[in-house]
């Protein structure tokens, strides 16, 4: 009973140490030091690539104990940006994002999977076009440390791929532009 008992105490303290260490941060919008791009083919020739201008988020994160982080972003969608105006219009359009009806895309992480040597997967719940999914993003840690302004600072890449159908946008694009990819570089700066 004594040998379980120390034993579950100290698992105990050995979690609350590792979430302990974890460090809060704001992900780096003003000083546009980082991110979020997406790129889909068209018809099967190229590819149509853009970006998201507007969107920010906070993250949790100790590199010695990945699987601990806690991820959450809000994009607001209006700001997608392929720089084309014509093709933006049509994709804030009730055909594609309907901005007007849903201003805002978001994703919460819900659990963090290490995989070794820097490289981890963020498992979450998107909310896009009013549905929500869960999504894996594949991520990979870049580094950390002190910035010339007296910061800290840490920051990661990573990417998913989506459906369009999953999220309820049902524009027939052809049959090579079902899905999207959504590139992330993320720069956080420490509370």
């Amino acid at each position: 009973m004594r040998k379980t008992l120390f034993a579950g105490l100290l698992g105990s303290a050995l979690l609350f140490t590792a979430a302990a260490h974890a460090a809060d941060y704001t992900i780096d919008t003003q000083g546009a030091h980082a991110s979020i791009d997406f790129k889909i083919s068209h018809l099967g020739y190229s590819f149509v690539v853009g970006r998201f201008n507007e969107f920010e988020g906070t993250f949790s994160f100790d590199k010695d104990a990945i699987s601990n982080a806690k991820f959450n972003v809000t994009v607001k969608t209006e700001s997608i940006d392929s720089n084309q105006a014509e093709r933006d219009k049509h994709l804030r359009g009730d055909a594609f994002l309907d901005v007007s009806k849903y201003p805002q895309a978001k994703f919460a992480s819900t659990s963090v999977t290490d995989k070794g040597d820097g490289k981890f997967a963020i498992n979450g719940d998107l909310t896009l076009h009013g549905v929500t999914k869960p999504v894996t993003i594949d991520a990979e840690y870049i580094g950390e440390g002190k910035d010339p302004w007296g910061g800290y600072r840490a920051g990661f890449v990573g990417s998913t791929e989506i459906a369009l159908k999953d999220f309820g946008i049902d524009s027939d694009l052809g049959p090579a532009s079902t899905h999207v990819t959504l590139n992330f570089v993320v720069e956080g700066v420490k509370k």
